[in-house]
């Protein structure tokens, strides 16, 4: 079966629109992440990449957006068994990471938190954004910043919602996120992972748009160098067959930060 690339604007498109063959899971690259750190193009092609994609829902879905609604129930069941959970999060504050022209947050956190922000690097994204919550007294935060430089305030958010853009974040730098981002939570606050997994039990790369799509395996050593542990982890239900598997995971840190 051939696996296409679903996920936010970060990785959104199928690998048939991306000027090559669509390639067997045997035949996609394989790659040594450690090898892509030390070349700053991973981040720099990737930025250049984004620049040209449309800010709409279809661009930020890579031509997906009919995966839209599915995605969003999903998340939706997903977040509210996170608020049933033993000492849940608050519904006071959440960020959108990669949140390209906030579709997650218009969809599924505003309808859930007082306050959310958006995290996202792309600045054609962001004016989008603005445009779309103008006047709204939720949204009013936008930071236009790659998630390897965002460093919240600590004590600040309830939820951390990543979706569909942790591929764009070597191993080091992703590692170093989840600990700023453990940070930066509330007291029960949680971290949420919703990314591709491979099902090669490798890394694979996109030089296309230069990001990897990790196995579950990874993410979760990652996880636990950084110290988090794991609440939950489920797998996205009812997407379209061919697609990568997309798992829904739920993080703490899991020392009680000072």
């Amino acid at each position: 079966m051939e696996e296409e690339t679903v996920t936010d604007h970060r990785n959104g498109k199928e690998e048939s629109v991306n000027g090559e063959e669509s390639m067997n899971e045997d035949e996609s690259p394989l790659v040594n992440v450690d090898d892509l750190q030390k070349d700053p193009a991973f981040y720099s092609d990737a930025a250049a990449y984004w620049e040209t994609i449309p800010a709409t829902v279809n661009g930020m879905l890579g031509g997906l957006g009919h995966i839209s609604t599915a995605d969003i129930s999903g998340s939706d069941a997903y977040l509210k068994s996170i608020f049933k959970m033993k000492n849940p999060p608050g519904h006071g504050r959440a960020v959108d990471c990669g949140a390209g022209i906030g579709r997650i947050t218009k969809h599924l956190l505003q309808k859930h938190f007082g306050k959310v922000d958006l995290v996202e690097q792309c600045q054609n994204f962001i004016d989008k954004a603005k445009d779309n919550f103008k006047g709204s007294k939720k949204v009013t935060e936008f930071y236009c910043v790659g998630l390897q430089n965002f460093n919240p305030e600590p004590n600040t958010y309830d939820v951390i919602w990543c979706q569909w853009v942790l591929g764009h974040l070597t191993d080091t730098d992703l590692e170093d996120f989840f600990r700023r981002m453990a940070q930066g939570l509330k007291p029960n606050g949680v971290i949420v992972v919703k990314e591709n997994v491979t099902s090669s039990g490798e890394v694979e790369f996109d030089k296309v748009d230069s990001s990897v799509t990790r196995p579950e395996s990874e993410i979760l050593d990652i996880v636990e160098r950084a110290e988090l542990k794991v609440l939950k982890n489920t797998k996205q239900p009812n997407f379209p067959k061919g697609l990568y598997e997309v798992k829904m995971f739920c993080f703490k840190p899991k020392h009680t930060h000072t």
